[in-house]
């Protein structure tokens, strides 16, 4: 599947929910935020069938995202059932470990292959305020449970506001060496004003080589982070939708005046 600027589109990041267990700074309004009404966020029937079709399309990756993706009920389940669809070559959830620790073996045996932790410091007392009150240590123990599982790789996803070099940034990837983790450094992004550049260690940024769509929990396909387009599956319905953000799918990103990072799952 290529888009108009033969892209080859095969990764599909689904966010699951736009709740989440901790309240980061540069991701949550210190007030909080609306939540999607229960009804309507998709049900689980619901995203099968879209990935399924995705699958079909030319779709083989898959990532699973929140808010934080481990406070959705069930989704060990989900997660076993998108495993066994025809054509998934690569199945993965980012989280913020919180949960990990309960979480990562019955990931494992439902066939999740990898997994990312968002990770920014790895000092206490920055972490809580930074999560506005997030337990570190949760986080630690839920890497060694994932690690112990077999988990690979375990990506740390840091971000950083001006590059690598900042202290926790420096003392993240001291951490993920010496724990053999994959270290990826983001930018702090800015979707309303279009503030972007490419991940230190990924793929992610780089809009000419740029392969995947994003559906949002309450259902939106988008081409783009950091576009307004966005195409309804439950009214267009699965093909359609796929069929038009591919091939509306802009040349380069712009900015995103729509959405925000908890609700469209980065």
């Amino acid at each position: 599947m290529f888009d108009l600027y033969n892209r080859r589109i095969n990764y599909l990041r689904v966010s699951v929910t736009d709740r989440c267990n901790l309240r980061c700074t540069y991701c949550m309004p210190e007030e909080g935020i609306t939540l999607l009404k229960h009804t309507d966020i998709l049900t689980f029937e619901e995203i099968l069938g879209f990935i399924e079709v995705a699958l079909a399309s030319g779709i083989d990756k898959v990532r699973i995202t929140g808010g934080e993706p481990l406070v959705r009920k069930n989704i060990i389940e989900l997660i076993g059932e998108i495993a066994k669809l025809k054509g998934i070559k690569d199945l993965s959830l980012t989280t913020n470990g919180i949960l990990l620790e309960q979480y990562a073996k019955p990931l494992f045996i439902a066939g999740l292959n990898r997994i990312n932790i968002s990770l920014d410091t790895i000092d206490i007392d920055s972490f809580a305020s930074i999560t506005r009150g997030g337990d570190l240590n949760k986080v630690f123990a839920g890497i060694e449970a994932a690690k112990a599982v077999g988990l690979s790789p375990i990506k740390i996803n840091c971000v950083i506001r001006d590059n690598s070099q900042e202290p926790d940034a420096l003392a993240i990837k001291k951490f993920c060496k010496e724990n053999g983790l994959e270290a990826r450094f983001i930018k702090q992004m800015e979707l309303h004003s279009g503030s972007f550049s490419t991940v230190e260690g990924g793929e992610g940024g780089n809009c000419s080589s740029c392969n995947r769509l994003r559906l949002t929990a309450n259902g939106k396909l988008k081409p783009c982070l950091f576009n307004d387009m966005e195409f309804d599956i439950r009214q267009l319905g699965f093909h359609e939708a796929i069929r038009q953000a591919t091939h509306q799918k802009p040349q380069c990103g712009t900015h995103n005046l729509t959405n925000a990072f908890h609700n469209i799952g980065g």
